[in-house]
């Protein structure tokens, strides 16, 4: 079907709409891109005029989105993002450069994948990382993404996804808490415990598995995501359980310390998802993480991510 070209709102038109709703004041908008505070009027209006409904409602000093605007804005930045991507694709092309479009949750990126990736780009040095965040599923062939890096379960629609490796908690204490001896499991139901949000059962797994009420994983702090939830354990606020490859540093420094040597394996698991029919260019690349990871006979031989 050929597109219909009076649909198609203006590159930059989409932009300013996206810096008003971003600031909300035109004059901050056309600051940043340098246009007078009535040109940036007259893109909104003329988007406006396009959806055929206001999309501003204005007010002394400021703009504030109307519904119709808030539903369009998170569409016009998954545009405005796809637009930069093709670019940084089509330069790289350009310049005798191969772009690989990574994702990892932000955690793990930071943490395991960072450290790791200079080993990886010493071997390809024509290569250039463009490397997301985002967190859970979402489409790869809009978001032009090659390889993803997925913990859960290995669903992702449009993607192949390949086991990667188990994830291993330990339960671990920093500060005040860091030389507390532990002996067995039933001791750490006395001490404050901290709990990430988006793992909200792991307590509650762990002393089952230990054979010991559940009950005991209740009190303590809670985060919503494992970066706090170190940076508290590391501030002696509790004992958390962490997967080692989050705080290989902290443990090699000292900072933080395995007070009971009871791993457990979560139930869901490492993947590396790729678009269906095309991960070729990935492929180096998923062959270089799997030899990130290795086998332990201490969890039955699952392949899971060493230190």
């Amino acid at each position: 079907m050929p597109l219909q070209r009076r649909l198609l709102p203006d590159m930059k038109v989409l932009q300013t709409f996206e810096l008003a709703a971003r600031h909300g004041n035109f004059t901050r908008a056309g600051e940043e891109l340098a246009l007078t505070q009535s040109a940036v009027s007259r893109h909104v209006r003329e988007l406006e005029d396009q959806v055929g409904k206001p999309l501003f409602e204005r007010l002394r000093g400021r703009v504030v989105l109307t519904r119709a605007g808030a539903e369009l804005l998170p569409e016009v930045q998954r545009l405005l993002r796809m637009a930069e991507s093709t670019m940084r694709h089509a330069k790289a092309g350009a310049q005798g450069e191969s772009l690989l479009a990574l994702n990892a949750p932000p955690t793990f990126a930071t943490r395991w994948l960072m450290p790791r990736l200079p080993g990886f780009l010493a071997q390809y040095p024509e290569l250039r990382i463009d490397l997301s965040t985002t967190t859970g599923v979402f489409d790869l062939d809009t978001r032009q993404c090659d390889l993803a890096l997925h913990f859960g379960q290995p669903l992702w629609p449009g993607g192949s996804c390949t086991y990667l490796c188990s994830e291993i908690v330990l339960p671990v204490a920093g500060g005040a808490l860091r030389d507390v001896t532990v002996a067995r499991a039933e001791e750490l139901g006395a001490l404050p415990k901290l709990h990430v949000s988006s793992r909200a059962t792991m307590w509650g797994d762990w002393f089952a598995r230990q054979g010991l009420a559940q009950a005991e994983a209740q009190g303590g702090h809670w985060f919503d995501e494992f970066a706090l939830s170190i940076e508290a354990v590391k501030a002696g606020l509790g004992v958390a359980l962490l997967p080692r490859y989050l705080i290989e540093a902290e443990l090699e420094r000292g900072e933080l310390r395995v007070i009971l040597d009871a791993p457990q394996s979560t139930e869901q698991a490492w993947y590396i998802v790729t678009p269906e029919g095309r991960g070729e260019k990935a492929a180096a690349f998923s062959e270089w993480v799997l030899g990130q990871v290795s086998f332990r006979p201490l969890v039955g031989g699952t392949r899971h991510v060493t230190p």
